[in-house]
């Protein structure tokens, strides 16, 4: 049931704009990691950390902004958080070293961690039960095309222009967030209501409840893994099967279709299971994909086109089942805590959001040149995800 928001509902582009920009932000520059490896004298390893401290910086952003956007309002927390992105990506554009582009990177994902959790606390708060799931479900189903947009242009831009062009897109990118808040994003919170939240209460009574940790460790361990591939996927594709970065970014929309294709699956599946249900089957698609992956990995003895379609194909089938999992996690995560929901999105998603951190850092840091090192890791943590499941949220 819908609740009367009125006219302060915001457009559903907005919020899929608003939402979608901090995973643009994430891999946008990923076909560009082989030249900034090189431009900066690094390693490949190093390299991946810009991904890594991402994660770390989206995870205190979300905590600050979660809980700030329960002070002031969802819409300043949204637009001083546009602002900081912009600010991060223009230091971004103009970094010398990889400690200084670390850093920069650190400020631009905590300003656009705004898009995350402010956009999801606007979605709880105004909508329940399957029309919540069901709006989640198309939220998802933009957002697994959004990390597939940024490969897109920063392939197409880093191939002809440079890296640095790519991170000069992201400011022109919040100009345009910026004038299109300003604009078009009501308030959606009562902030004469408002009453002072402890944080300690909220923060006991997670860990009193196995179901919200089952939830955030599936939550982030699923974005882990997404996230993992695409800090992997520019060496498999442009470093080993030597495809270009612009075709690398055409490569992304195809398997963005799988999380696509999942998100829808699992809106139509609404109609007959239970969300807890379609959590599981997610997951046992995902291991199944995992698994193909690895398979694929040690077929080098037949054609390298041959190969390449197998990983193709493995890679397609286990965002597929991420796709199916992870609107009905985001959706249920916090039905216990509607009456903190603002304080409680913030706690709940710096947790994930470290998990996250961890897991794309865990990538990174096992990075060894072969292609069987990222469906061990993905299937030892999709057993995990199995395990908990079934034991916690069934």
């Amino acid at each position: 049931m819908e609740k009367n928001i009125g006219k302060k509902q915001p457009s559903l582009l907005l919020l899929i704009c608003l939402v979608g920009f901090p995973q643009i932000s994430e891999t946008i520059f990923t076909p560009s990691l082989p030249e900034i490896a090189q431009s900066y004298q690094v390693s490949m390893n190093t390299a991946q950390l810009t991904l890594s401290i991402y994660f770390l910086a989206f995870a205190f952003g979300v905590f600050f902004w979660g809980y700030l956007s329960d002070i002031v309002g969802r819409r300043p927390a949204m637009i001083y958080g546009i602002v900081l992105y912009g600010i991060g990506s223009l230091l971004c554009y103009i970094s010398q070293s990889i400690e200084f582009l670390l850093l920069a990177r650190f400020v631009q994902a905590f300003g656009a961690s705004t898009g995350s959790v402010t956009t999801q606390t606007i979605l709880r708060e105004a909508f329940s039960g399957n029309k919540r799931h069901e709006l989640f479900a198309q939220i998802s189903a933009a957002l697994a095309f959004t990390p597939a947009v940024g490969p897109l242009i920063g392939g197409f831009v880093g191939n002809y222009y440079g890296f640095r062009i790519v991170f000069l897109t992201l400011v022109l990118m919040s100009l345009v967030l910026f004038f299109y808040t300003v604009k078009s994003l009501p308030e959606t919170f009562d902030t004469s209501k408002r009453e002072k939240v402890e944080l300690l209460p909220i923060f006991v009574r997670f860990l009193k409840n196995p179901k919200v940790l089952t939830y955030g460790f599936l939550i982030g361990t699923i974005n882990g893994i997404l996230f993992s591939y695409y800090a992997e996927a520019p060496f498999i594709f442009i470093e080993k099967f030597g495809i270009s970065a612009s075709i690398y970014g055409f490569l992304g929309i195809v398997i963005a279709g799988a999380s696509i294709i999942g998100a829808l699956l699992s809106k139509k599946l609404l109609k007959t299971y239970q969300p807890e249900r379609i959590i599981l089957l997610g997951i046992k698609i995902m291991l199944l994909g995992s698994t193909l992956l690895l398979v694929s990995s040690y077929t080098d003895f037949l054609s390298k086109w041959i190969q390449f379609t197998a990983i193709l194909i493995s890679v397609f089938i286990t965002l597929l089942g991420t796709g199916t999992a992870l609107p009905n996690c985001l959706s249920l995560a916090l039905v216990d805590f509607k009456d903190v929901v603002g304080s409680a999105g913030a706690i709940f998603s710096l947790g994930y959001y470290l998990l996250v951190s961890l897991i794309t850092f865990g990538m990174s840091h096992l990075h060894n040149g072969t292609l069987y090192i990222m469906p061990i890791y993905f299937i030892s943590l999709g057993f995990i995800m199995l395990i908990l499941t079934k034991r916690y949220i069934k």
